[in-house]
């Protein structure tokens, strides 16, 4: 039987967890549907997300639709907790992108899109909702091909699928033309993420989803795996009795019980006690799992997210980060060590926290994505460690970059120690991070005191010296150096290599960086002149005001810091008819760089 790992995305709202009970009803695993109004949907087992009605953390439910086994992976729809979605693309074979009809392609539902091309994820796309009246099939149809790509099919119009499929590429309208475009070359387009399958219904009354599923399970294929044991971390959790659970997908081999795994963060390794293959909240124990499952582990304790085990690598670092920074306001009869031990729990389950001690300040700092993020963490605290905690106001999380190419220098000579580092720093393109690479001749500098300056480069958060922030989109290449036959060790590479750094950054021109939604807002028409002052006054950009007969939609880009605390503003002025959604953009030059 081929076993495919798929999960399901969206933007909030779009249906999501509908359709995941819809397919799970359509395929036997449900005898009941369950809704997400009702509280009673098959994933969304947290009492947290059944009380808000939205799906917080990712979950796992397994059917079956003729000779394929799906692992159908819902991922949170909301924004503030998009980091999860993003850790369990990385164990995807497939996904399906879940669009509102009413909606169409909205602003969270472009960066899930660019997720999903950064990591390579063929998809499916179900355009839901399609029973409003407010729904268009045509329209969301041309929103899909110009916002995401031209590459989307409507799979529904089985007439023209071959003719349509092949004007997604050049060897497929050749192999078109001549009348030798097969099934197989549609399944290997998809896989290419040359054609991205669309299909049409409403996913609350069933419409179009055994369609999909069929779809699904023709046009899909399993990955060829290794015969070593390999696996991929997407998620650390704990079950019900407080067992630390280790959920992975193994990419090659088998794994078995009482089995010791090992990464490249643990050469010792440690045994595994057990494995469970989850559906929804129940599990079955197994005595081992193939290649393809996805599956939780107890007895390892020192594995992260992100972690690559027995063969397989560790993730790239994740695309989506927090742009806000809190501290904790601990009740008084809470230690604030005992408290920072509880954090790191919660910080081994979702890394992008960031928990740092701050010793200066006396108290526990860390990362999130936004406001609705925070509120679901202060229960989360009370009701897994029992107690309460606030938060600060919070501050933006801000970068540097360089602007011009500089030279630095570092030198490391105390008595019987010598080192020396030469890097050229060079901007580059925004959100893309640091590069680092060696143009160094071996005749100039021995390849092991390479490897370790790149190490040195890499191994820590190298902070600007504007306002001592992260530095970031900048290539750091590794030039020249000088090592001494008798005085040099590793250690005195590290010092050269972090004064080269600073000595670069003092002698370069910086700017700052600031965190800018990308933001959809829709009000009353008669409000629509007070929303375009308020952006101008928040430093932000915008399209012309897109209005219909009683509405009108603007969409731009605006510092996350004037645009932040805007929704109140938005309700009280529209008196609860406006709506606001935001997403994060990526970084651009600060727009009051004197006063931050």
């Amino acid at each position: 039987m081929k076993k495919i790992a798929v999960g399901i995305l969206a933007h909030v709202d779009s249906g999501k967890t509908t359709l995941s009970e819809a397919l799970l009803y359509s395929a036997g695993v449900l005898s009941k549907l369950g809704r997400v109004d009702h509280r009673d949907s098959f994933l969304d087992t947290n009492a947290i997300e059944r009380e808000r009605g939205i799906t917080i953390f990712s979950k796992q439910a397994i059917l079956s639709c003729g000779d394929v086994e799906f692992t159908l992976l819902d991922t949170p729809g909301h924004v503030d907790f998009s980091a999860e979605t993003e850790r369990t693309l990385q164990v995807l074979d497939y996904a399906i992108l879940v669009i509102s009809g009413s909606d169409g392609v909205q602003s969270h539902t472009q960066t899930l899109w660019k997720l999903l091309r950064r990591y390579r994820v063929p998809t499916f796309i179900f355009v839901n909702k399609m029973d409003l009246d407010s729904s268009s099939r045509e329209v969301v149809f041309y929103q899909l091909r110009t916002k995401l790509s031209d590459g989307c099919v409507d799979f529904g119009n089985q007439d023209e699928l071959f003719e349509n499929v092949a004007l997604c590429d050049e060897e497929l309208l050749a192999k078109f033309e001549e009348d030798t475009l097969k099934k197989s070359d549609i399944i290997a387009a998809i896989k290419q993420r040359k054609v991205f399958p669309c299909l049409f219904g409403s996913a609350l009354r069933l419409d179009g989803v055994n369609e999909f599923l069929d779809c699904l399970r023709e046009y899909t294929e399993m990955p060829g795996y290794g015969a070593d044991f390999a696996a991929r971390v997407f998620k650390i959790s704990e079950d019900s009795s407080g067992k630390r659970l280790t959920f992975m997908k193994i990419t090659g081999g088998t794994l078995r019980v009482r089995e010791v795994v090992k990464s490249d963060n643990n050469k010792n390794g440690e045994k595994v006690n057990q494995i469970c293959v989850y559906s929804g909240e129940k599990f079955a124990a197994v005595d081992e799992a193939s290649a393809g499952t996805v599956c939780a582990v107890t007895g390892l304790g020192f594995t992260r997210t992100g972690d690559g085990l027995g063969s397989e690598k560790n993730a790239a670092l994740p695309m989506l980060e927090p742009v806000l920074n809190f501290s904790v306001i601990l009740p008084d009869n809470i230690d604030a060590h005992t408290a920072l031990a509880k954090f790191r729990i919660l910080e081994a389950e979702d890394p992008q926290l960031n928990v740092v001690w701050n010793e200066q300040l006396g108290e526990i700092q860390l990362r999130l994505m936004g406001e609705i993020q925070l509120e679901i963490l202060k229960r989360v605290i009370n009701d897994r460690f029992g107690f309460e905690v606030n938060f600060d106001k919070g501050n933006i999380i801000y970068k540097e970059t360089i602007t011009d190419t500089v030279e630095g220098v570092g030198h490391f000579e105390p008595l019987r120690h010598y080192a020396e580092v030469h890097l050229i720093m060079k901007p580059a393109k925004r959100d893309s991070g640091i590069a680092i690479r060696s143009e160094c001749r071996e005749d100039s500098l021995d390849k092991n005191w390479q490897r370790l300056i790149l190490t040195h480069l890499s191994e820590k958060t190298h902070l600007g010296v504007l306002t001592g922030s992260p530095i970031t989109d900048m290539e750091i290449i590794l030039a020249s150096g000088k090592a001494h036959a008798k005085h040099t060790e590793g250690g005195d590479f590290r010092q050269a290599t972090y004064r080269a750094v600073r000595n670069g950054l003092r002698s370069a021109k910086s700017i700052i960086l600031e965190p800018v939604f990308e933001f959809t807002l829709e009000v009353p028409v008669e409000c629509v002149g007070r929303a375009m002052t308020d952006i101008q006054r928040m430093h932000g950009d915008f399209d012309p005001p897109e209005t219909t007969e009683d509405s009108a939609v603007i969409t731009g880009t605006a510092p996350v810091s004037a645009m932040r605390d805007y929704q109140r503003e938005v309700v009280q002025y529209t008196r609860g008819k406006g709506r606001l959604q935001c997403s994060l953009k990526g970084y651009a030059p600060c727009h009051d760089p004197d006063e931050v």
